[in-house]
């Protein structure tokens, strides 16, 4: 899923450019792919903040009912802070709780005794 987000992202920085149409119906297709993976994975671990914000890039991107915005100039930022969004969390490190509880729970090695090493009560040296 990490080199799909950095895909979308380079696609979202190539989109400043000049190029033609057709890049970007693709441009469209490829983020809200990217954005609609994240949206799954999110609510599935119920992270809905980060949800929404990438419902609003799957509204604007979304390539069966475009948003158009005709000037480039609009476009430009909102590719580039797109792009940002999905280089972060591509790069972002999580860290995992459950790593953290074993740490903490670690079982220490139990040294070995031997009979000479252990302390006979008294009771038993009478008898």
């Amino acid at each position: 899923m990490k080199s799909f987000l950095i895909v979308c992202s380079i696609c979202c920085f190539v989109a400043i450019l000049k190029l033609p149409i057709e890049f970007y119906t693709f441009l469209r297709t490829i983020v809200s792919l990217g954005a609609g993976l994240l949206i799954y994975s999110w609510i599935k671990q119920k992270n809905y903040a980060l949800a929404i914000v990438f419902v609003l890039v799957l509204i604007l991107f979304n390539p069966l009912f475009p948003i158009y915005l005709h000037r480039k100039s609009i476009w430009i930022p909102l590719d580039i802070i797109t792009g940002l969004l999905f280089l972060i969390i591509a790069f972002y490190k999580k860290s995992e709780p459950a790593k953290q509880e074993e740490k903490a729970t670690e079982i220490l090695p139990v040294q070995k005794t031997y009979s000479r090493d252990r302390i006979v009560s008294a009771k038993k040296e009478i008898q």
